[in-house]
C-alpha cells in the first residue's frame, strides 16, 4: 500500500509507490488527463510486472479501458469488504 508521509503541510506531502501491484487506487493528480482520470475516483488496477519497474500503474480508466498512467499519480487503497464488492458489481 502506498504510503503517505506528512509533514507540517499538506503540501509538503509525498507518496511513496510500492513495489507490488495494488488492486485499487484513487487519483491524486489528473493533470494532463482530464478525460481518463477523475480526480479522487477510485480506480481498479490490473497487474502489469513490465510497468511496475518503470513506475506506472495499468488503470482501467473513465472508458472502460486499461491504459499505463505514471503510479504518482495515485494512491493505492484497501477498501472495507463491503466496498470491494460494490466495486468488483460495478466494473
Amino acid at each position: 500500500m502506498a504510503e503517505i508521509k506528512q509533514s507540517d503541510s499538506w503540501t509538503d506531502m509525498t507518496v511513496s509507490t510500492p513495489a507490488t501491484h495494488p488492486e485499487y487506487v484513487v487519483c491524486i493528480d489528473n493533470v494532463g488527463y482530464p478525460v481518463s482520470l477523475e480526480l479522487h475516483k477510485i480506480y481498479r488496477t490490473l497487474p502489469d510486472a513490465d510497468a511496475i519497474e518503470p513506475g506506472d500503474l495499468r488503470v482501467i480508466d473513465e472508458s472502460g479501458e486499461d491504459y499505463l498512467f505514471p503510479a504518482a499519480r495515485f494512491v493505492s487503497i484497501s477498501p472495507p469488504e463491503r466496498v470491494r464488492s460494490s466495486l468488483q458489481r460495478a466494473s
